[in-house]
């Protein structure tokens, strides 16, 4: 891998002053394994017990492949009930996963079986709570949250792989214009030097997430995903108490969102070729200067 990769650190247990000093203040992330010790969701939320509770609802599903450049960001690829899905991400592997949905607006009753980590930091967007699932083989491209939020992910029911990278990097990543994803050219696992060489020597973090895991991930970090095992994943949100932090993210929501969408829209694959040429000429002149940036 062309990448330079070291382990996240991984804690059992940590005290607010260490979270604050060593990881929340740096921006650095950290896996808290036991976070999720006392949550009644770390037993209960089997897929049995989800299926019971959200049932046959027809719930919107993406797939690996690279988007369209004449809709929308995550735009998705097909719906299917949800109960059929969990059947199908238990069964067999598939690309297909849900994504940023909320399941608690189906059963609120699921809130009484998480805590919020509010003595670790404050801030947190508590109606903002969502839920990720996929089936082994699906891949979350690779990107950082539009509005810039810490995130507290914390995975049930198998095993998931993350790599991460500092905001910086992101010309290096060939981050296109307007947006806050990279080239979907790329394979992130074994991307090609010769075609991307500015991906060269990247530095960024790697885990394995396992059941009950929590990943803190500081704002504006890159994350890719791949579920090893048919899977799913808890997001809980919080703001950075920095006020131009706060400021970005209202930047990013109109400029890298509803904008984006809307010249995707009108110029399609003229603008989609334009978002390349640029990215790829800005990552060649960050590795030139030999920086991150």
């Amino acid at each position: 891998m062309c990448f330079k990769l070291t382990p996240v650190d991984v804690v059992d247990t940590i005290t607010p002053q260490d979270f604050m000093e060593k990881y929340l203040k740096p921006r650095r992330p950290v896996v808290l394994r036991g976070l999720t010790r006392d949550w009644p969701a770390r037993e209960k939320w089997t897929p049995e017990y989800l299926k019971q509770l959200v049932g046959n609802k027809v719930v919107p599903l993406y797939n690996n492949a690279k988007a369209d450049p004449s809709k929308p960001i995550n735009s998705s690829a097909t719906e299917m009930p949800f109960d059929e899905y969990i059947d199908l991400i238990r069964s067999q592997p598939t690309e297909l996963r849900i994504f940023f949905f909320n399941i608690f607006k189906q059963a609120p009753e699921l809130l009484n079986d998480i805590v919020i980590p509010k003595d670790l930091m404050g801030g947190f967007i508590e109606s903002m709570p969502a839920m990720f699932f996929g089936g082994s083989n699906s891949v979350t491209f690779l990107h950082y949250d539009i509005d810039l939020p810490h995130i507290f992910h914390t995975h049930f029911g198998g095993r998931k792989h993350v790599i991460l990278f500092e905001n910086k990097w992101k010309r290096r990543l060939y981050c296109l214009p307007n947006a806050t994803y990279a080239l979907e050219d790329y394979d992130v696992l074994n991307p090609d030097t010769k075609r991307f060489p500015a991906l060269e020597g990247i530095e960024g973090q790697e885990v394995i997430l396992e059941h009950g895991d929590t990943l803190f991930m500081p704002t504006g970090y890159w994350h890719w995903m791949k579920y090893v095992d048919g899977s799913y994943s808890l997001s809980l949100r919080a703001w950075d108490a920095s006020i131009t932090r706060k400021a970005a993210s209202v930047y990013n929501l109109a400029t890298k969102g509803g904008l984006d969408s809307l010249l995707k829209m009108t110029f399609k694959g003229r603008y989609a070729n334009y978002r390349e040429k640029v990215a790829i000429r800005r990552a060649n002149k960050a590795l030139a200067a030999g920086k991150p940036y």
